[in-house]
């Protein structure tokens, strides 16, 4: 099976990373995810997207989109798809690499991201160039954004109590997650988003760590009885996603080309979209509430002892990160403030 994969992997390079140009001479540029297309994130953010830079550039090129990882692999090599050209774009999570993105990792954080996704976004562009993009060698940043952040979503009773979930197994997006359940209590076991729904519904988890935005199209809230978020709509940390563009793609491209998507991936880009994932957001909490769930809001008493028990989190990461780290928390947290209400 290895072998297979490599020979593909080989075969789709060869066919995507030179520039690919239809008999009509239109740039062809190819996109591959790992969601559905009839998630929010295909319909209503990269086709959104590709569209536009279309019909800036009087079709002189197109953009071929796979969902569901349809060119083949699982969803944490889509950043090595894209950085070895096998395909164009990829649209991913930074978590699916763990520990590949530390400096990254500070906006995931809990008590970093407080659940506004506009102000997480705006931060993250402010500071990629200066803190970041040294992560992202190979790659060319189209957007770096967060969801709202992470509600735990629950086949056991309301949780209302932090011994609640004493022991339980809880699905996580990434290590950090997964740090924040052990410093709760329970056990964290990660897996993608597509495997979610089948990990509920034959119990190998006891509930998951999702934004309320991606459990409409998995119908997830069909799959749990209970849900629970912090009081005003603050989570669990979040979950950091990469639209990264092949670097050496988009240097080759035509700077009209270039200066097109360039138009349409800036801090515009970033707004809209952190808007796009809170409308979302409101979308599957509702669908929560019609279908029956209760959806508990902590006490602001189990809050502050919630947000006590997190504190090994920042600790842990700092223990990798160090000076450099605390400064790093320091930089988002003030970038966030900043940008909070735009």
């Amino acid at each position: 099976m290895r072998f297979m994969f490599l020979a593909l992997a080989g075969l789709l390079s060869l066919t995507f990373s030179a520039p690919a140009h239809a008999d009509d001479g239109v740039i062809t540029l190819r996109v591959h995810h790992f969601l559905g297309p009839k998630s929010a994130t295909h319909a209503r953010m990269i086709v959104p997207w590709a569209r536009r830079i279309e019909q800036r550039m009087g079709g002189k090129v197109r953009f071929e989109i796979y969902p569901s990882m349809t060119l083949g692999g699982k969803p944490p090599q889509l950043i090595n798809q894209a950085r070895d050209g096998i395909v164009d774009i990829v649209w991913t999570l930074a978590g699916y690499t763990a520990g590949r993105f530390v400096r990254t990792e500070v906006f995931e954080l809990p008590t970093v991201h407080e659940g506004d996704p506009v102000a997480t976004n705006l931060a993250i562009a402010e500071l990629y160039d200066s803190q970041l993009a040294r992560e992202y060698k190979g790659l060319h940043k189209l957007l770096i954004h967060v969801h709202q952040g992470q509600a735990f979503h629950m086949r056991t009773p309301p949780i209302n109590k932090l011994e609640d979930l004493k022991g339980l197994k809880l699905r996580t997006p990434n290590r950090t997650g997964g740090w924040m359940i052990e410093a709760l209590g329970a056990a964290p076991v990660g897996m993608p988003v597509p495997a979610v729904p089948l990990a509920l519904s034959r119990g190998v988890v006891d509930g998951a760590l999702l934004p309320f935005e991606v459990t409409l199209p998995l119908r997830i809230h069909e799959m749990v009885k209970s849900h629970m978020e912090f009081p005003g709509g603050v989570r669990f940390g979040t979950a950091v996603f990469l639209f990264m563009m092949n670097k050496a793609r988009y240097e080759g491209l035509p700077a009209d080309l270039r200066a097109a998507i360039d138009a349409e991936s800036g801090e515009d880009f970033a707004r809209e979209m952190g808007k796009l994932w809170l409308a979302e957001e409101d979308r599957g909490r509702k669908a929560a509430i019609e279908y029956g769930n209760p959806v508990t809001v902590l006490s602001p008493e189990e809050t502050a002892r919630f947000r006590e028990a997190m504190t090994p989190v920042l600790t842990r990461w700092l223990k990798e990160t160090g000076t450099q780290g605390l400064s790093l928390i320091k930089q988002a947290r003030a970038a966030i403030a900043r940008h909070s209400g735009q």
